[in-house]
């Protein structure tokens, strides 16, 4: 979780944007239960009359409210009023307090002159009580002393009930005044629907933004990873990228970021959300004084039941989901890379069955999670239509008790229902962290793995690229163990290559000669010892400079999507002379020549179109047409035959005759005229000497000369 809000850190005005909208958002899907209990109880049960104190009311009927009103609540009256032509008119700017205070002073007296006015058998009428007032038979304290025991005899009545009683007053009052209910009624729906509607506009409006909002920073969240994730992995040495498979790498690199990437979107989305929408809905029900707030617990109570059996269950497949995506990767990729090999063994069968056991487990720990997670939605359901129940039930009992009306009812419900449903949401996402978080633990594990050959600060110095390199290359007792090794691959290895001579290195399979070339360009760093191109120490030179004065053509020619001079040029600032040239000297022009689109023939990607021998040719060719002071060539004439390896050979020797040369060779007859040739046995240096020299010299050298040379060209080579 940590980790995932720490990629968020640099979309915080975003966020807050995003935070502002959610809250109104949250308002208005707040506000809108409000407005339907509103037009259940307001609009359809009292006829559009909100409250006890109405807009209009006749100056005759006030006066006889005020027999039933103190001198204080009169003055009140006096203040949210104004008389006109016998008609008293309610201000228009009172606020939601002075309309409280208002309707608490009118309900009771509006009560009392309903009941005086319609009861046939009270002991007095409500003229003759006027009409004694005005004789002054009673006075003030009396009819104050009748109110009290009137509120005294309402008090087994609800407050509900009391302020119905003086809402159908006031609807009465608006009769007398000529005024058409009906219509009065209308335009309240209308008016209340018309809000309704502009809420809802306005909360689609902000979900949209959010959403796009979430979308944007997620998806730009999950390109700077992409970036940072290749863009380190492409600084990686060898020893990097021996730790971490292809296969991981690529399931890091797109399955990983796409978890997070879909959580953070999630996040911004629901996580912030839910809590806001929670919060909102309990003040809601808080002021509904339903009294039936303790539903709302249960029903939370009643969720996280639900969602922690269920997590309990899925969690630990969700963690083990990301492995089996990877194991299903890395057997995906052996696959298809070693088709070839598979056919020619006719192992098929054999492989299908292997991909088919990694395919099975991974969809079998897919379909349990998948299963389990089904239950949510009925479980959930089941638990939101029986809080439903519960809310109506107990509810019922309320409205037939006259503490509760249907519409708060109905709000009730919606505001419960709104409450589970955002904890349902944090629960959610609180399933999907584990797995987001374990994908975003091995993202962070390939960025903060510091590549091992860096540039030290001192480099600079000897960096100048206008410096004139020969491309003496020299080893000084260099060893070089693999990390983890128990015992040094290359052991106290010293020879000097000189610039204009060819140096080759040979020996038996397994005996360091890859591990030897590849110290040069800093593919791996030397153990001790030191390796040094003209005197300088190459971990003392940036590796830009330093590779940029070499040709390596690697053991295993890989080539890339695009056409012939593309790949040719690949090294950056080759002109077309240039790579003609190197064409020619690898032996590559002549194939090349014959295609329709010459040197813009499309590669497909590997170099799949094309065959070994011309693949090996174009990496030759690619190495040369940077025209380096260093080639470096491991066993990168493997796959020509003898005269095409002839022919090269000796175009080297014309045309980069003053190049520093080392070839890493299985073939005696491809370093037989080299300069100088090097002997490895066991990661150590067996003999280093010419052809003629080790024949007579190196054991080793002889043995494998006599498993690949006829005994006259043994002989011959001797006695030369």
């Amino acid at each position: 979780m940590r980790a995932i809000l720490s990629y968020l850190k640099g979309s915080w005005r975003t966020m807050c944007v995003i935070f502002a909208l959610l809250i109104v958002q949250a308002y208005c899907d707040l506000t809108l239960p409000t407005y339907m209990s509103n037009i259940v109880d307001v609009g359809i049960q009292q006829n559009g009359v909100e409250r006890a104190v109405p807009e209009q009311i006749r100056s005759q009927s006030m006066a006889e409210l005020s027999l039933f009103l103190t001198d204080e609540e009169i003055g009140l009256v006096k203040t949210g009023y104004w008389e006109e032509d016998g008609v008293l008119t309610r201000k228009t700017y009172l606020d939601d307090a002075q309309m409280d205070a208002l309707a608490e002073a009118l309900s009771v007296p509006m009560v009392i002159v309903s009941q005086l006015a319609q009861a046939e058998d009270a002991p007095y009428s409500l003229d003759e009580l006027w009409q004694a007032w005005e004789l002054g038979v009673v006075d003030k304290e009396q009819l104050l002393a009748l109110r009290e025991q009137a509120a005294a005899q309402m008090g087994d009545l609800s407050g509900s009930t009391v302020e119905q009683m003086a809402i159908a007053y006031v609807q009465q009052e608006y009769e007398a005044m000529g005024i058409d209910m009906g219509e009065y009624r209308s335009s309240y729906l209308w008016n209340t629907g018309a809000k309704m509607l502009g809420l809802a506009a306005l909360s689609v409006c902000a979900a949209v933004v959010v959403g796009l909002l979430a979308s944007r920073t997620g998806a730009g969240i999950g390109r700077d990873l992409r970036n940072g994730v290749f863009g380190n992995v492409l600084r990686f040495s060898n020893a990097e990228m021996d730790r971490f498979s292809t296969a991981s790498l690529i399931t890091r690199c797109t399955n990983d970021i796409q978890q997070v990437q879909m959580v953070v979107v999630l996040m911004l989305r629901m996580v912030l959300y839910a809590p806001i929408c929670a919060v909102g809905g309990i003040l809601k029900v808080a002021r509904t004084r339903t009294g039936m707030g303790w539903i709302i617990f249960v029903a939370v109570v009643a969720v996280f039941a639900v969602i922690g059996t269920l997590m309990s269950l899925s969690l630990p497949k969700f963690k083990r989901m990301q492995s089996l995506v990877d194991q299903l990767n890395r057997i995906s990729r052996e696959i298809l890379t070693g088709v070839i090999p598979i056919r020619a063994f006719s192992r098929e069968k054999h492989e299908e069955a292997r991909f088919a056991q990694a395919n099975t487990d991974l969809m079998r720990t897919q379909l349990f999670t998948n299963r389990v997670m089904s239950f949510m939605m009925p479980a959930m359901m089941l638990v939101m239509n029986g809080i439903t129940v519960m809310i109506v039930w107990f509810g019922g009992k309320g409205v037939d008790l006259g503490r509760l009306q249907v519409g708060d009812m109905m709000a009730f419900i919606n505001y419960t229902m709104m409450i589970v449903m955002s904890f349902m949401m944090l629960t959610m996402i609180s399933i999907l962290l584990p797995r987001a978080g374990v994908a975003a633990d091995r993202i962070n594990e390939v960025l903060h793995t510091a590549p091992t050959i860096l540039d030290p600060p001192q480099a600079a110095e000897n960096g100048e690229q206008s410096r004139d390199w020969r491309g003496c290359i020299r080893f000084e007792d260099v060893s070089f163990r693999y990390p983890g090794a128990d015992s040094d691959a290359l052991s106290h290895i010293s020879f000097t290559a000189e610039p204009g001579r060819t140096t080759a290195i040979i020996g038996s399979t397994g005996c360091g000669k890859t591990t030897l070339l590849n110290l040069i360009p800093r593919l791996y760093d030397v153990t001790e010892g030191r390796v040094t191109i003209d005197g300088v120490d190459v971990r003392a030179l940036p590796q830009k400079t330093l590779r940029a004065q070499l040709g390596y053509v690697p053991q295993k020619a890989v080539l890339f999507s695009g056409d012939i001079a593309s790949n040719l040029k690949f090294a950056g600032g080759v002109s077309d002379e240039a790579m003609e040239r190197a064409a020619d000297i690898a032996q590559a022009s002549e194939f090349i020549e014959g295609k329709v689109d010459r040197y813009h023939s499309a590669i497909a990607q590997g170099g799949g179109n094309v065959s070994g021998g011309q693949k090996q040719r174009l990496s030759i060719a690619r190495a040369i047409a940077r025209q380096p002071r260093v080639l470096l060539f491991d066993d990168s004439f493997s796959a020509l035959d003898y005269k095409t390896d002839a022919a090269l050979r000796q175009a080297l020797r014309q045309n980069a005759g003053d190049a520093t040369v080392l070839i890493v060779a299985q073939r005696i007859s491809t370093i037989l005229h080299a300069d100088q040739i090097i002997v490895l046995n066991e990661g150590k240096v067996d003999g280093i000497g010419t052809h003629e020299s080790l024949l007579r010299s190196c054991r080793t050298y002889r043995e494998i000369a006599e498993s690949q040379l006829s005994a006259q060209e043994l002989e011959g080579g001797a006695e030369t």
